[in-house]
Order: structure tokens, then C-alpha cells, then sequence
């Protein structure tokens, strides 16, 4: 049932039910969601919550991941996927969009969105995807700068930093990077494009007692894993960020190529999503119904 007609609100915050999911048994499958349609079929599927890609949402405005959208921008998906769904959000809040101030802002505008939980990274703009090459870092001392103001901004913000230091200092940098952020107030450590199991074993047992968010990206530099895989390497959240996006964009290039091809979406048919299927996500009944529950007011006569 979408969120606006559900009779089952939430009657916690997000960052509380996400904190809450996290400490139960096992690993929090966070699949990514690109807009509101893919968060409600992640939520059928049964998924108890999603992450929110900043690649995702600058692949469908028809941008590369350079970290050139804005806090707004990002707000206006996180409201749409939050108020679709009604899980507790991961969100990617990149590097910050900006310096102590800006992240204090970021964080405030994404809890009022209605996210649950944010990842900060620590490369400088412009940034890059995790998995790409000559990624360039910020001082690990101005990252926990960054780290510390989120912490200190937030209501109840799950803070999550991110490193990108294995590919350039190693294990060894990546992990004091992540000590670091952990004692400026980091609640987790995203490692991101580890390239071996060997590596997210040693990045799990030189950072005891740490949540630890694995990223399971296609065509990247991580081997593929699944999620019981990372949950035995000690992994307690893991996201495919960008996978309903890739899925979706080869599905629409299939159907222009048909269009030119043969002017007709004929074949198409049997891939496309049905009108029944469609009114059924998106919950049309439950609205007409809540439409017609709600009595119309009238005016009184003059007296």
C-alpha cells in the first residue's frame, strides 16, 4: 500500500527505525531506489529499506556523478522516495557540498526530507565514482571536520563516512582514516572499492566493534558478492546503488531502438509494466477511495 493511503504509518523517526533494523540479526540489504516507483517495487519485493545513489540521481537528470547537483535537488528525491515508500532512506550526500557549514546544512535539509541515514566521502570536487581511477582525497583531519559538524547538526541522523583511501594509501590509510571518523563521530564505515574478499576481511578485523556498509556495484572494481557473502565476512549493511537504474535505462534504450526499428511498441508488450500493474503500485484505488471518505465542506447559509 503506498505511504499517503497506508494505515500503518510509522509512528518512529526514519533515523530511529534505520538504527533499529541495523541492530537486528543479520546483514540490512539497502537496494538502491531511484525514484518513487522503484522504491514502492523494492518495498513489495520486501526489502525494510533503501539507499539512494547520487550516481543514480544524476544518471536520470542525464548527468555524470561529479558531485555538481545541489542539497535541493537531492532533497526533491529523498521527499519523493521517503513519502512513496515510507522506509528508512540511506542517503549519498557525497562530499558535503561543501565545507563544515555546508554539511551542517545538508544534513538539516536531508532529516527535514525525511532521509534516515547520510554518507559522507572524503575525495575533494570534483568527485568521482568510487570505482573510477585518480581519485583525489581530502586531509584525513578535514574529513573528521566534516564528520564532526554532521554530528553535531543532526537530530537523529545516522552518520556514515565514507573512504576512498584503499586505492591510494591502502588498507593501512583507509582504515586509520576510518578510526579517525569514528572518533569525530562517524556511526559507520563505508569502505569503498575494495578489489579482494582478502581486503574487506582485513578492513573487518582491524576495525572491531564498527558498523561496516558494503557496496555491491556492477561493472566496478569490487568482486561479486552476494549478501549472505558479505554477511559472513562481518559486513553489516550492504547497497546496490545503481542496479534499478541500469535496468530500467537498458529497458527504455530497448524500447527507442524498437521504436525506430519498426515504428510500434508491439513487441515491447510482453516487457512493459500493465496498466493493472501499474494502478496497483501506485496504489490508484486506495486514493479514489480516500477521495471519496472525505466529505466536502459547505458553506453555511446567511442568516
Amino acid at each position: 500500500m503506498p505511504y499517503l493511503v497506508a494505515n500503518d504509518l510509522p509512528d518512529r523517526p526514519a533515523p530511529a527505525r534505520f538504527r533499529a533494523a541495523l541492530a537486528r540479526p543479520g546483514i540490512y540489504r539497502l537496494p538502491g531506489a531511484h525514484n518513487g516507483m522503484a522504491a514502492l517495487q523494492a518495498k513489495a519485493a520486501g526489502f525494510g529499506g533503501l539507499y539512494l545513489s547520487g550516481a543514480a540521481m544524476t544518471a536520470q537528470m542525464g548527468l555524470p556523478d561529479l558531485g555538481i547537483i545541489t542539497v535541493d535537488e537531492v532533497a526533491f528525491f529523498i521527499r519523493q522516495i521517503a513519502r512513496a515508500s515510507g522506509l528508512p532512506l540511506l542517503v549519498d550526500g557525497d562530499t558535503g557540498y561543501g565545507e563544515a557549514l555546508n554539511v551542517m546544512h545538508m544534513v538539516r535539509t536531508f532529516e527535514e526530507a525525511g532521509a534516515a541515514a547520510v554518507h559522507l566521502e572524503d575525495q575533494l570536487l570534483p568527485k568521482k565514482c568510487g570505482h573510477l581511477n585518480d581519485k583525489k582525497l581530502a586531509r584525513p583531519e578535514d574529513m573528521a571536520a566534516k564528520i564532526a559538524a554532521a554530528a553535531r547538526a543532526r537530530r537523529d541522523l545516522f552518520i556514515i563516512a565514507r573512504t576512498d583511501a584503499a586505492a591510494s594509501e591502502g588498507i593501512e590509510g583507509a582504515v586509520a582514516r576510518a578510526k579517525l571518523y569514528v572518533e569525530a563521530g562517524a556511526e559507520a564505515i563505508f569502505p569503498e572499492a575494495l578489489t579482494s574478499v582478502e581486503m574487506f576481511r582485513e578492513v573487518r578485523a582491524r576495525l572491531p566493534g564498527v558498523k561496516l556498509l558494503a557496496n555491491m556495484t556492477e561493472f566496478g572494481r569490487t568482486p561479486s558478492l552476494t549478501a549472505t557473502e558479505f554477511q559472513e565476512l562481518g559486513y553489516d549493511m550492504v547497497i546496490w546503488p545503481v542496479s534499478s537504474l541500469r535496468v530500467a535505462n537498458k529497458a527504455q534504450e530497448r524500447l527507442y531502438a524498437e521504436l525506430v526499428r519498426s515504428g510500434s511498441t508491439a513487441r515491447q508488450i510482453p516487457e512493459m509494466q500493465t496498466r493493472a500493474e501499474l494502478y496497483e503500485t501506485i496504489g490508484l484505488n486506495a486514493y479514489e477511495t480516500l477521495d471519496r471518505s472525505i466529505v466536502a465542506s459547505v458553506a453555511p447559509e446567511p442568516v
